[in-house]
């Protein structure tokens, strides 16, 4: 009993929305079968087809032309010229004792015991050293960039990326390529 309240509560349906396409006409295809394969085809179905409505711009009397130009952008695969190799090994100052003793007081670097992971590399004044916490080979090493030599050397950055933009525009090509990669 409840549940014919519950339906007869409803009323009739409402009219079904218009379709978007008109009915097909034209009944489908009947299958066939092959009695000797036993094998059914059921032959394609014509499907209706609705005509395309175009419509116009107002103010154009033709659409305006597409842009015949097409952009295209190739994978960064490699630079169109060549890079340059990094910086060799400084054979004179600044040296890793050194480096080390410009950077124990910057306050971004750890307050721990530091060693040099490798470098430094000088090209002009610049250099560029890698360090790490003393006998932790898993830490993250920082970046060490400076200019000057002895009495003189003063810190350009320190950190886990040193490439900045006084790096990208000032230091020689072969520093940059070590601190920037290019």
């Amino acid at each position: 009993m409840g549940a014919l309240l519950l339906t007869a509560a409803c009323g009739t349906p409402p009219d079904a929305p218009p379709s978007a396409f008109p009915p097909v006409s034209a009944p489908a295809p009947a299958p066939s079968a092959d009695l000797t394969t036993g094998i059914t085809t059921v032959p394609p179905a014509t499907l209706p087809t609705n005509p395309v409505t175009t419509y116009t711009v107002p103010g154009y009397a033709t659409p305006p032309p597409l842009s015949t130009t097409t952009a295209t952008t190739a994978p960064l695969t490699k630079s169109p010229t060549p890079t340059p190799t990094h910086a060799a090994r400084c054979t004179g100052e600044p040296t890793a004792a050194q480096i080390l003793k410009l950077v124990e007081d910057d306050p971004g670097v750890p307050d721990q015991g530091l060693q040099v992971a490798d470098g430094p590399y000088c090209a002009g004044t610049w250099s560029f050293t890698s360090v790490r916490i003393a006998g932790d080979s898993q830490a993250e090493q920082l970046q060490v960039s400076a200019t000057g030599k002895g009495a003189q050397l003063k810190l350009v950055a320190a950190g886990t990326d040193v490439c900045n933009p006084r790096m990208q525009t000032e230091a020689p090509a072969g520093i940059r390529v070590l601190a920037c990669g290019f």
